[in-house]
C-alpha cells in the first residue's frame, strides 16, 4: 500500500518526504520482504519460511497493519498497533499452517500526550524480530529498536562482542516473530519529531552488510530520500547482497 506525500491537513502536523525500495539481493531467488508506506505509517517486514511462505507472512503482516491504520483514520495508539499485529499473527498462522513467520519494524506519527507541548508530534516505533528502525538526529544515528535475536541476547550478556555478531553461526536465529513461536508482542518506543530528522526502517539485508557507521555517513551525505535509499541498497549489494534488502527513509521537513 503506497500513497504519495502530501501537504498535511493540519498546519501543526509534520510534513514528510520519503523514499523506499526493495531488492532480492544477489543470493536469493525470491524476495520475502514487504513494506508499507503511507502518509504517517511506515513499516518493513522480513518474511521467513521459504517456498514463498515467507513472502506470504511478510505481506500479510503489512496488510493487517495498513488496514487497521486506515480503518482508524490514521489515529492509532500503542494498544491499537499491537491489536493489528495480533491480527497479523493470526492471519499468518492460518495461511501458512504456522510454518512461516516474519519480522516487522516501523513507526507511526502520533500526537504527543497532553502536557508535553502544544502541536508536538512523536514517532511511535514498534519492533518484532531483527528488522530495525533508526533515527538520524542532528547528524547522529540513533538505533531506536533492539533486535529479538539470539546474537543480541549473547551480546547483551557479554558472551560475544559487537564484531562477532556479524559472523556468529546463529546470527539468523530470531527469538520473536509474527506467525511463528510463542512470542509476538512488539516492543514500543517513542521519539519526538523535529524538522531535519531522517527516520530509517530496514530489513537485516541492509544491516547485515552495511555497518551503522557506513549507514550514518550515507544518511549525512545530503542526498534526497529516494537517492539515499537507492544508495543504501546499492551498498548492501556491493558488500555481498546475501539477503533480500528493503529500505524506507522518511525525512521530516521544516515549516
Amino acid at each position: 500500500m503506497v500513497s504519495s506525500a502530501h501537504t498535511p491537513d493540519s498546519p501543526d502536523e509534520p510534513y514528510v518526504d520519503y523514499g523506499y525500495g526493495s531488492h532480492v539481493g544477489l543470493r536469493r531467488q525470491l524476495n520475502e520482504d514487504s513494506y508499507v508506506v503511507t502518509d504517517t505509517l511506515f513499516a518493513v517486514a522480513d518474511g521467513m519460511g521459504g517456498h514463498e511462505a515467507g513472502e506470504v507472512a511478510s505481506s500479510l503482516a503489512v496488510q493487517a497493519l495498513a488496514e487497521g491504520w486506515e480503518a482508524a483514520g490514521g489515529q492509532v495508539t500503542e494498544r491499537e498497533i499491537q491489536h493489528y499485529l495480533d491480527d497479523a499473527d493470526r492471519r499468518i498462522r492460518e495461511a501458512t499452517d504456522s510454518k512461516a513467520g516474519t519480522t516487522l519494524s516501523g513507526a507511526v506519527v502520533i500526537p504527543a500526550p497532553s502536557g508535553e507541548g502544544q502541536g508536538q508530534w512523536q514517532w511511535l516505533v514498534f519492533n518484532i524480530g531483527d528488522s530495525r528502525t533508526y533515527l538520524l538526529h542532528d547528524g547522529a544515528l540513533i538505533r531506536l529498536t533492539r533486535d529479538h535475536s539470539q546474537v543480541q541476547e549473547l551480546f547483551d550478556s557479554g558472551m560475544i562482542t559487537a564484531e562477532e555478531i556479524h559472523t556468529h553461526p546463529n546470527r539468523n536465529v530470531i527469538t520473536r516473530a509474527l506467525g511463528a513461536g510463542e512470542v509476538w508482542a512488539a516492543d514500543f518506543f517513542t521519539a519526538t519529531i523535529t524538522p531535519g530528522q531522517r527516520l530509517l526502517i530496514c530489513s537485516d539485508g541492509l544491516t547485515g552488510e552495511v555497518t551503522d557507521d557506513e549507514i550514518a555517513a550515507i544518511l549525512n551525505a545530503g542526498r534526497n530520500a529516494q537517492e539515499t535509499v537507492d544508495w543504501l541498497i546499492h551498498q548492501s549489494l556491493r558488500a555481498g547482497g546475501r539477503d533480500n534488502v528493503t529500505v524506507v527513509l522518511v525525512d521530516v521537513k521544516g515549516d
